[in-house]
């Protein structure tokens, strides 16, 4: 995992602000909240996918919201009291981006909502997949 002086001259500054000091990006102002190509949208930090298109949906954040992640094993679920809140932050389990939040949202088909921030993540759509090595994932963007 390169260390925080490394991702600082690496990532964008608001990506730096969402990922390692658990910021959020602007709602309708950021560049996936109204994003419906299909493909996976991948850490910022790692490459590791953590969404895919197909479980994408409005939520009417202003933000990418998602019914679930690729696997519940690539993400890490945290109380969050900040802000004089009670919430559910979501990090990814490699390299530990702040992702967003997860709350629950009965118009959600799984109940849940994962509401998270662009900046956090490369959108890689289905025609690049292949070449850029996520060809194992296809099948979970294909329609059925």
């Amino acid at each position: 995992m390169p260390n925080d002086a490394t991702l600082k001259r690496r990532l964008k500054p608001e990506q730096y602000f969402v990922v390692r000091e658990n910021g959020t990006e602007t709602a309708f102002q950021n560049e996936f909240w109204d994003n419906e190509r299909v493909g996976i949208y991948v850490d910022v930090i790692t490459g590791e996918p953590l969404f895919t298109s197909l479980d994408k949906f409005d939520g009417g954040t202003g933000r990418p919201t998602f019914t679930k992640p690729i696997s519940k094993d690539l993400v890490v679920e945290k109380v969050d009291t900040s802000r004089d809140m009670q919430r559910t932050e979501v990090r990814a389990k490699r390299s530990d981006a702040h992702l967003g939040h997860l709350f629950a949202d009965p118009t959600s088909p799984t109940g849940q909502r994962y509401a998270v921030n662009s900046a956090a993540f490369h959108f890689i759509p289905i025609e690049r997949m292949k070449d850029e090595g996520y060809e194992a994932f296809l099948p979970l963007v294909e329609k059925k």
